[in-house]
């Protein structure tokens, strides 16, 4: 691809914000952002929105911490829905939830109100993955054709990879990195 090519989809990874710490009586399912992590979360994003990381879709962990942060990115504006998902949940592979998604987006038809291959224009197709570590970091490692532990996201972290229409390992390429600290100064 040359290099002012754009790449055809656009994968948005976001971790979820500062959660409420583990605990006995707390189900891991059940921890929530906390006072702090909703804050930084929103300011985060806002961030991001003025940079214009915006999705024209999302998908989630359903897991409290992650719908949550999902449900801040959608009330600012930075993806206009949300879906949950649960292959997002800890422990799962991403990638064919990644690779169903897209394939649905490429044979998607002019006038449905999504981009197809066939039309061109300045308009990036970009999916936003919210979820957990490793598997957020893993799953950009494996697109990207690193080692297992190369990228890494922060809580409230963000990583951006241009894909092929069909992403396979080492296809894509890592555009940015950010951690909420490099967002927020």
């Amino acid at each position: 691809m040359a290099p002012t090519e754009m790449a055809p989809f656009e994968l948005l990874l976001l971790r979820h914000g500062i959660a409420e710490e583990r605990s006995p009586e707390r189900p891991d399912r059940t921890r929530a952002l906390t006072d702090k992590g909703r804050q930084r979360t929103r300011a985060v994003l806002e961030r991001a929105l003025a940079l214009g990381l915006v999705a024209d879709q999302m998908l989630s962990s359903p897991l409290t911490r992650a719908r949550q942060t999902a449900e801040i990115a959608r009330s600012i504006g930075l993806a206009p829905s949300l879906e949950l998902s649960e292959t997002l949940e800890p422990g799962h592979d991403p990638l064919p939830l990644l690779i169903t998604a897209l394939a649905a987006r490429a044979k998607a038809r002019p006038g449905s109100g999504e981009l197809s291959p066939q039309r061109s224009g300045p308009q990036l197709r970009r999916l936003l993955l919210v979820g957990h570590e490793p598997d957020l970091g893993l799953l950009a490692a494996r697109l990207l054709g690193a080692s297992p532990g190369a990228i890494e996201l922060r809580k409230a972290g963000l990583a951006l990879l241009a894909l092929p229409v069909g992403p396979t390992p080492g296809s894509a390429r890592l555009r940015l990195l950010l951690s909420p600290r490099s967002l927020l100064g």
